[in-house]
C-alpha cells in the first residue's frame, strides 16, 4: 500500500511538472509575440530607431557636384534635366503605354542621379493622349520609390500652349490649372509660354503675357519662363513682365551644334544680360546627334532607306540631312573616342559647356543611362573650339528650326 503510494505520488509530480513546461512553453511564445507587437508599434511611431536589413529606395547619389547646381529664378536645378515630348507621343516618337513601367524606372534612374528639373507641356501626347505627358510625369513622381528630400526637390516645367481659343488671361490661368490637376500638384516650378503669337496675333500675345503674370501673382507658379522666343520678343516679354514685378526666369530654345546660329548666339547673350537662364530642348537635334542613325553617323546620300534610319517622320529627315551633317559628326566621333565618351554624351555636354541647361529627351533605359554619361565632367575650352568650328562650317538648312520660334 505504501509502494502504491509513493507512485501515485511520483506520477502527480511528473504530471505536474510536465503541465508547468508546457505553460512555460506558451508563456514564452506569447512573451515573443507580445514583445514583436509592441517592437512593431514603436518602430512606426519612432521609424528613425529601426533599421532595416536591406534598403527600401535606390541609391541616391548626384553625379555631379553641388556647385555644378544652376540657379533658374530662385530654384536650383541640376545641370541637366529631361525632356518629357516622347511620353505620350505615338506620331514622331512611337509611344505605346505598355511603355509606362519602364518610364517608371527610368524617371526613378535619373532622379536618384540628381536630374530635379523635368520639362513638359500641356500640348504633349497625340491625339486622345493629350496631356499624357504630365499624367505619366504626376504618377512617376508620386510613384518614386526614394526619400521624401529627393522627392520633393523634382522641379516640374510646364509650358502652355497659345491655342487660337486662348485670348483672354483667364484662359492662361485655367490652362495652368489643368496642368495643375494632371500632375497632382497645387504649385508648379517653373510655367511657360510654349510659343510666342506676336508674329501673327499680337493681342492675343499681350493677353498670354497678362495670364502668365497672373498665375505668379496668384502663386500657382514659383517662376515663369517663354520658349521659342528670339531675342526681340524676349526684350519685349520681360520688360512688360517686369512692370508687373514678375521676373523672368528662363527662356527654353532649340539649342544644339545643329542649331548654334546667330539667333542662338544673339539670345544667349542676351539672356546673359537679363540673368535668365537658358534651356535647351532637342540637344540631340531629334537624335541626330546621338550618331546612332547609321553606321559611324553617317549614311549614303542615295535615296534608298536605311535599316538604320529611326522610322518615320525623323527617318526621312536624316536620310536628308546626314550627309550635310557629316563633317561635324566625324569632329563630334573623334572628340568622344579621346575622352572614352559617345557622341550623344559629347554633344549634351557642349550645350553646358555653353551655359545652358539641355533637356535630352529619353524613352528607355539605355537612353537614360547614356544621357547620364554626360555629367560629372566638362569640355576643355580647345574642345569646344573645335566643335564650334565644326558646327558653323554646316549649311544654313542644314537643321530644321521650330516654325513657332520667333526674332
Amino acid at each position: 500500500m505504501h509502494v502504491q503510494l509513493n507512485r501515485c505520488g511520483q506520477q502527480h509530480t511528473q504530471l505536474r511538472d510536465r503541465q508547468q513546461a508546457r505553460n512555460d512553453v506558451k508563456t514564452h511564445r506569447y512573451s515573443r509575440r507580445s514583445s514583436a507587437t509592441i517592437r512593431a508599434f514603436w518602430q512606426q511611431l519612432l521609424p528613425g530607431r529601426s533599421k532595416p536589413s536591406a534598403p527600401l529606395g535606390p541609391t541616391e547619389r548626384p553625379l555631379y557636384r553641388p556647385s555644378e547646381l544652376v540657379p533658374l529664378g530662385k530654384l536650383k536645378v541640376s545641370p541637366m534635366g529631361l525632356g518629357t515630348w516622347s511620353w505620350g507621343n505615338r506620331f514622331l516618337w512611337g509611344y505605346d503605354e505598355s511603355q509606362d513601367p519602364e518610364l517608371q524606372e527610368l524617371f526613378n534612374l535619373v532622379v536618384s542621379n540628381g536630374i530635379n528639373i523635368f520639362d513638359t507641356a500641356d500640348s504633349y501626347g497625340t491625339g486622345r493622349l493629350n496631356g499624357k505627358s504630365e499624367l505619366l510625369l504626376g504618377k512617376f513622381t508620386r510613384e518614386y520609390p526614394g526619400s521624401d528630400r529627393v522627392r520633393d526637390g523634382v522641379h516640374i516645367a510646364t509650358k502652355f500652349a497659345a491655342y487660337p481659343w486662348r485670348v483672354l488671361p483667364g484662359n492662361m490661368v485655367a490652362a495652368c490649372r489643368g496642368s495643375l490637376k494632371r500632375l497632382g500638384l497645387e504649385q508648379l516650378s517653373v510655367g511657360q509660354l510654349h510659343w510666342s503669337t506676336a508674329n501673327y496675333q499680337p493681342l492675343q500675345e499681350l493677353a498670354l503675357q497678362a495670364g502668365l503674370a497672373d498665375c505668379y501673382e496668384q502663386r500657382l507658379v514659383r517662376e515663369v519662363g517663354v520658349s521659342n522666343y528670339g531675342p526681340q520678343q524676349l526684350k519685349k516679354i520681360h520688360a512688360a513682365l517686369a512692370k508687373r514685378g514678375v521676373p523672368l526666369a528662363s527662356a527654353q530654345i532649340q539649342f544644339s551644334l545643329l542649331s548654334w546660329g546667330t539667333a542662338q548666339q544673339d539670345l544667349k547673350a542676351l539672356c546673359d544680360d537679363l540673368g535668365v537662364t537658358v534651356i535647351a530642348y532637342s540637344p540631340l537635334a531629334l537624335g541626330l546627334l546621338s550618331g546612332t542613325a547609321a553606321a559611324g553617323g553617317r549614311v549614303s546620300p542615295s535615296p534608298s532607306p536605311s535599316p538604320s534610319l529611326p522610322p518615320g517622320p525623323r527617318g526621312a529627315l536624316f536620310r536628308q540631312l546626314l550627309p550635310e551633317v557629316e563633317p561635324l559628326m566625324r569632329v563630334v566621333e573623334e572628340v568622344a573616342r579621346e575622352r572614352g565618351k559617345t557622341p550623344a554624351q559629347v554633344a549634351i555636354n557642349w550645350c553646358m559647356a555653353k551655359g545652358a541647361v539641355p533637356i535630352p529627351g529619353a524613352k528607355d533605359l539605355p537612353q537614360a543611362r547614356e544621357n547620364l554619361g554626360a555629367l560629372g565632367w566638362r569640355l576643355g575650352r580647345g574642345e569646344v573650339e573645335e566643335l564650334d568650328r565644326a558646327a558653323r562650317g554646316i549649311g544654313k538648312g542644314a537643321m530644321v528650326q521650330n516654325i513657332f520660334q520667333t526674332k
